[in-house]
């Protein structure tokens, strides 16, 4: 296969400029700028972004468990369709996936995808922040990341312990900042919108707390830790403090909260419901000069189907929360970020590939001669309305939002897995 004519972004190597790339046996052969056309198999990427193909290190497949609202295969799908070649799929499943068997398990039908499925395992055992699971063995059965994904840790002795076994395991524990102890209504932000709803809500500082004491643990105990869909302005300023003071952690954001604030509560419902809630515009603001300093590396969606019976709960309190996100997620980033001038094409596409990749240890997010020929085609000025889903779920307020970018081609291996 020759992918000709496109303008290339890899911020591995820094390109970006218009290159051509030959692909042979599901890897990079050749980038050049005029390569000559020796096969039957030629894209052509003219007026198209050409990039590495995009990675999430928070998704939710629902498998095994919940596959009524997804499953692994149309989770992949979904993915695809939104330009992803790997993925990390949470623990949260039933069940819980805790020790090697069920890691086993799952890792069986992952591997059968067409794009790259990865798993994440729980910290501690059903996670019940009680007792630490064998993390070890959960490693070197093939999780990539540890976590009790929307529960979060409230025992210090289990989080010392975790950070400890992260720092000799060299493996990220990836948090959920949110202390319950603090919320009476998860999933909408308390404020004014909250309370205009009759809602409570789940106040900032509930995140700004706990993320002060994991950052603060681990610049004591060692350990590298992700702070899991930031949301709050506070938050942002914390982890940029954290940075400064050489701690060992990084941040990821999801689209919806740097699109979206809790005015979107009042249009969509439960829609727009989420852990953590969507704020206020100064809280999406932060998160964008967050983005814009590195304070914030990953953009990551926090893929959450559910069903619409779910969702659609005549009290909004006991609705789910999440929202799907892979569909949608290059194009609120082209919409909102790259078009807005807050970041270059270069910088999201790093935040979406490169970086989540680096960051949690995966071969992934990046071109080069001899890796694996996983890209994604787009064009960033085509319109996009998006009414309809590969995810088994559509529980999403941006259904009907004119937003721009779409994915014509995702590659993985070397192979069409995604044509629009």
């Amino acid at each position: 296969m020759i992918i000709k004519g496109g303008r290339l972004i890899n911020p591995y190597l820094n390109q970006d400029g218009f290159y051509d790339i030959k692909i042979e046996d599901g890897k990079i052969k050749e980038i050049a700028e005029n390569i000559e056309i020796d096969s039957d198999e030629v894209i052509d990427a003219t007026d198209k972004i050409v990039s590495p193909g995009l990675v999430d290190i928070h998704v939710h497949f629902r498998e095994p468990g919940f596959t009524y609202k997804e499953d692994i295969n149309s989770g992949s799908l979904s993915a695809a369709a939104g330009g992803y070649t790997s993925v990390i799929a949470m623990a949260n499943t039933n069940p819980v996936i805790d020790n090697v068997e069920v890691l086993e398990e799952v890792l069986d039908i992952m591997k059968k995808q067409k794009i790259k499925v990865y798993s994440a395992a729980a910290i501690t055992k059903e996670f019940k922040g009680e007792k630490l699971n064998n993390l070890e063995s959960l490693k070197n059965m093939g999780a990539v990341i540890f976590t009790d994904d929307g529960i979060p840790l409230k025992n210090k002795d289990i989080i010392i312990e975790a950070l400890k076994k992260s720092r000799d395991l060299d493996v990220v524990l990836s948090f959920h900042e949110e202390d319950p102890d603090f919320i009476k209504t998860p999933g909408y932000n308390k404020g004014e919108v909250a309370k205009s709803l009759g809602i409570d809500g789940a106040p900032a500082f509930s995140e700004d707390l706990m993320v002060a004491r994991d950052m603060i643990l681990a610049g004591e105990y060692g350990g590298k830790i992700d702070i899991q869909h930031i949301s709050s302005k506070g938050a942002v300023e914390l982890v940029r403090y954290g940075k400064k003071m050489k701690v060992d952690v990084f941040a990821e954001v999801t689209p919806h909260h740097f699109s979206l604030t809790e005015e979107a509560v009042l249009t969509h419902k439960a829609m727009a419901k989420m852990n953590p809630p969507l704020r206020t515009e100064e809280d999406r603001m932060a998160i964008i000069e967050g983005l814009k300093d590195d304070t914030i590396e990953v953009i990551a969606t926090d893929h959450a189907p559910h069903s619409l019976e779910e969702k659609s709960a005549e009290d909004i309190t006991k609705a789910p929360s999440g929202i799907i996100g892979l569909e949608t997620a290059l194009s609120l980033g082209i919409t909102n970020l790259v078009r807005e001038g807050h970041l270059s094409m270069s910088e999201l596409i790093r935040k979406m590939s490169y970086n989540p990749a680096r960051l949690v240890g995966l071969d992934a997010g990046y071109l080069d001669i001899g890796s694996d020929a996983d890209i994604v085609i787009f064009d960033e000025k085509t319109p996009i309305v998006y009414e309809k889903y590969k995810s088994k779920s559509s529980n999403t307020p941006f259904t009907g939002m004119p937003l721009y970018g779409k994915v014509e081609y995702t590659i993985c291996r070397g192979e069409v897995v995604y044509k629009s």
